[in-house]
């Protein structure tokens, strides 16, 4: 893109007065060269593990196309899991090298992180909080001695370390090699039919680097991209009106804020190609009022993947709304849809045991619920220095190919589409059968004064308790007693739901960070188990 179209915006990045600056393709490639010089003059160089905590900027661009440049190791962790656990991930991923904003070489004195391996730190800004050298002075040795040339980096390289949100579990590194990027670019511009000359409006700020190197330009809206679900939909709107916004990434809280302003005041979105949704499960509802936002025969996108391989399936909102959704609701899981070019994707009895070797014979048929596995050229080999973890969730087939256990559970339909039951640590092993979230909360979902519901196990004095958690919608007065009236009369309809024991009203759901979508049902749990205890309450 700098050599064919040098003057196209890569990046548009807003202002505190509300304007925004720009950096085009050949400045962007130009600075990040430059940096790349300087990082490599330091001793941050190819192969050194270097966190970078950089806040959506420029810098934030630049420094990591300049890390991949030089061949360097960016080791991302999102700073919304807490001060505790950012530690943990920091000592795990035991860096050579630390670039990040004043703030967090301010963090990284005062509770020492990585002290033991850092030999090396850049800063944003002066070195009067940390960071030994400047990104200025960087830049000025890119100028003085020239760009750094590309290294030549091979696919099965380390790129990469991204640690999970640890919404499920314990946060984890996933190693990402040269070659997952470069499939995961040409996968997402296959599936969409993304074009070089594009605009995006990105959302998340990891996702904000996919554009540039899909050759797309990149607007970062102006939000706090750690609470997505309280973002000014009016700012997201003027946004995209204002570059001509071809593409829209988004998690179901944001689509599902600005959606409700757009059905509000009937607003259009004429310049978007399409809208893509990811992070949770996204709601029929959300998806509809959404779609009546773009113009005629568009659709909004809802892949399925993790961190550990991303994307695995995609489905569009036409099929969602005219046939999936109906069977959604009455509690057969989220349809994701069929497994993109190059992925395979296989059903497997539930385990929570190391499966060393997958054969054939474990292989379940259609529309039998299990373990989701997926197999190519996305999926990630290992977690950095986890050899446990790494073991419980990769397997090597007869060919030797490697599989990844999704964590999820979910069946194949007769035409090879996925449908998605709930995660495999979060189903409910009830005293009447296994129950699974995404089945069950569904049905419940539907109801016009429930914004959500969640399905928890809670131990009592006969086994595990099924428990649905309800988060009202906003603004609701209507009598409690009532609201579970009806909610026991939907229990009774279907066979899934028939052991929810209890219902309790939570103010306000825990949820993931990172996208404001994924519920904790894990401090849920222990959060249901302690209300019914105090108030004594009696399930039948």
């Amino acid at each position: 893109m700098a050599e064919s179209e040098p003057t196209r915006p890569a990046v548009h990045m807003p202002r505190k007065d509300g304007s925004y600056s720009t950096l085009t393709f050949a400045e962007l490639d130009t600075i990040s060269g430059q940096i790349a010089r300087g990082l490599d003059e330091i001793g941050i160089r190819r192969g050194v593990r270097t966190v970078l905590m950089v806040t959506p900027s420029i810098d934030f661009f630049t420094l990591t196309f300049a890390l991949f440049k030089v061949g360097a190791v960016p080791v991302l962790i999102d700073p919304g899991m807490g001060i505790r656990n950012l530690g943990k991930c920091l000592a795990e991923a035991k860096p050579d090298a630390f670039v990040g904003i004043p703030k967090a070489h301010l963090a990284r004195r005062a509770l020492r992180w990585a002290r033991t391996t850092l030999r090396v730190t850049v800063t944003t800004g002066s070195r009067i909080l940390g960071g030994k050298w400047t990104v200025k002075q960087l830049r000025r040795i890119g100028e003085e001695k020239g760009p750094l040339p590309v290294a030549d980096t091979r696919a099965d390289e380390t790129a990469a370390i991204l640690f999970t949100s640890g919404s499920t579990g314990i946060a984890k590194g996933v190693v990402y090699t040269h070659g997952i990027f470069a499939a995961q670019v040409k996968y997402l511009k296959s599936i969409y039919g993304i074009e070089p000359g594009e605009v995006d409006l990105s959302t998340f700020p990891l996702f904000a680097l996919f554009g540039p190197a899909l050759g797309m330009t990149a607007v970062i809206p102006q939000m706090d991209p750690t609470r997505p679900a309280e973002v000014d939909p009016t700012k997201i709107i003027a946004a995209i009106e204002r570059f001509g916004v071809t593409n829209l990434f988004g998690s179901p809280a944001l689509i599902n804020r600005v959606g409700r302003y757009g059905a509000e005041k009937a607003i259009k979105l004429p310049t978007l190609k399409r809208a893509i949704s990811a992070g949770a499960p996204v709601p029929s509802t959300v998806i509809e009022r959404f779609t009546k936002m773009l113009m005629p025969g568009l659709q909004v996108f809802t892949p399925y993947g993790a961190t550990e391989s991303l994307p695995v399936a995609s489905i569009g909102s036409d099929e969602i709304l005219n046939e999936t959704r109906m069977l959604t609701d009455i509690g057969s899981g989220v349809c994701v849809g069929k497994p993109v070019p190059g992925m395979e994707v296989r059903i497997i009895p539930i385990s929570d045991e190391p499966i060393p070797k997958i054969d054939d014979a474990m292989i379940l048929k259609p529309h039998k619920t299990g373990e989701i596995v997926v197999s190519g050229a996305v999926v990630s080999t290992a977690y950095f220095g986890r050899p446990q973890a790494t073991g419980l969730a990769k397997m090597h087939d007869s060919l030797g190919r490697l599989w990844h256990r999704m964590g999820d559970v979910g069946y194949l339909d007769e035409h090879g589409r996925l449908w998605f039951c709930g995660r495999k640590s979060q189903r409910v092993e009830a005293k009447f059968g296994t129950m699974y979230t995404i089945q069950c909360e569904a049905v419940f979902n539907k109801h016009p004064d429930v914004f959500r519901t969640a399905l928890v196990g809670v131990p009592g004095t006969q086994g595990i308790r099924a428990i649905l958690c309800v988060e009202r919608e906003a603004g609701n007065t209507r009598n409690w007693s009532e609201i579970e009236s009806e909610l026991r009369a939907i229990q009774e309809r279907f066979p899934h739901t028939a052991a929810v024991e209890a219902y309790v009203i939570h103010p306000k759901f825990p949820v993931d960070i990172r996208h404001n979508a994924k519920i904790f049902r894990e401090k849920l749990a222990v959060w249901a188990a302690k209300k019914l205890s105090r108030k004594n309450t009696h399930l039948r």
